[in-house]
């Protein structure tokens, strides 16, 4: 998301993140994974500092301001910064639901109504079933 936002929050609308990325100068995925020598205090750290950036962006920029995403094909990259903080939004909230998988098969419990649908025993019946199924597709 530290690049998302700095890209389409920032870059795209004049305003460049104050802070150096440091996938920027050789982009090779760098933005997607962790560098051994990448504390997580370090990533939380420039993703906070993007992350005030971004709330300046839409405390100054009205929802029509002009913008321009280079990275998409000539005949659509003249946009606004209101369509990218809703492109922002969708890139959120997809890579939240990312994480929460990847919570779920830490933690083994589904969402907020885990335990609205179903004891630990349905859980696991339930857990097979969908197993089962995704099997017959190996």
């Amino acid at each position: 998301m530290t690049g998302i936002e700095a890209g389409y929050l920032g870059d795209c609308v004049g305003r460049p993140v104050p802070v150096p990325l440091p996938w920027m100068d050789d982009w090779d995925g760098g933005d997607m994974w962790a560098t051994p020598d990448e504390s997580r205090e370090h990533l939380l750290g420039l993703y906070r500092a993007v992350w005030a950036h971004s709330d300046e962006s839409i405390a100054r920029l009205p929802l029509d301001a002009p913008a321009t995403v280079a990275w998409w094909p000539p005949e659509r990259r003249a946009t606004t910064f209101g369509h990218l903080l809703v492109r922002v939004v969708a890139e959120t909230a997809q890579h939240a639901g990312h994480a929460d998988i990847v919570r779920e098969l830490i933690d083994g419990r589904g969402g907020r109504d885990h335990d609205d649908l179903g004891d630990a025993d349905w859980w696991s019946a339930y857990v097979a079933k969908l197993q089962a199924a995704a099997d017959t597709f190996r």
